[in-house]
């Protein structure tokens, strides 16, 4: 029996998924932001997305989705019914997190996203927490019941002042605003700067304040000695 490469990409899908880069060259970097996109979109669009975070020296790093999704169920669904999936873009985002420390310590590394890219950096920081430039959460959270965040968050370890962001709107129909405090209470007792922002009537998307917020966080860690 030979073996065609579909068992590995059965319990591994994102493992060697593409990597888009932006921004400042190798060599040039200052700020990496690791960037994580929605269900149905592309490393591309993130980084378009991103570009009112745009400044000299940061470089942006965007993995992507096998077929364009973290994982396959609602971010409200039990964690088991996302796996292997959440488990692989874990890692995978494990994976860019320490090639961006290859060019930047960690303090000076970003890591963020929108919609299954938010919960994915959520998820991220609550189960790797340790100091990093910022952490941000545009219309996502933590996955699974609420009653269970606990299980998933380190035992170890602190986000030691990293400044995060969530930011939602209270029309968003796939994120519950109940979901995003949840999450920001969570990564406050892992010792995160938390900063909660909801928009009345904002759908599932994002605003010029929220990009305006990050845009300054970016701007102090590139002035930061």
């Amino acid at each position: 029996m030979t073996d065609d490469g579909h068992a590995g990409r059965d319990t591994d899908p994102h493992a060697g998924g593409p990597l888009v880069t932006a921004g400042a060259p190798a060599g040039a970097t200052e700020v990496a932001v690791v960037l994580l996109h929605g269900r149905g979109a592309t490393a591309d669009g993130i980084v378009r997305l991103a570009e009112p975070l745009y400044r000299h020296g940061v470089t942006f790093y965007a993995p992507g989705a096998d077929r364009s999704r973290w994982y396959p169920h609602s971010l409200l669904a039990p964690v088991e019914r996302n796996e292997p999936h959440l488990s692989s873009a874990l890692r995978r985002v494990g994976a860019v997190v320490d090639a961006a420390t290859g060019a930047v310590p960690a303090e000076r590394v970003v890591v963020g996203g929108f919609s299954q890219g938010a919960c994915l950096a959520a998820e991220f920081a609550a189960r790797r927490p340790r100091r990093y430039g910022a952490v941000f959460v545009l219309s996502g959270g933590l996955l699974g019941p609420a009653d269970r965040f606990g299980e998933r968050v380190a035992n170890e370890g602190s986000l030691a002042g990293t400044p995060v962001f969530l930011g939602c709107g209270d029309a968003d129909e796939g994120v519950p605003v109940e979901r995003v405090r949840r999450t920001a209470d969570v990564l406050r007792g892992l010792d995160g700067d938390v900063t909660e922002r909801i928009y009345a009537g904002l759908g599932h998307e994002v605003n010029d304040e929220e990009f305006g917020f990050l845009g300054r966080l970016v701007e102090d860690l590139l002035a930061a000695d």
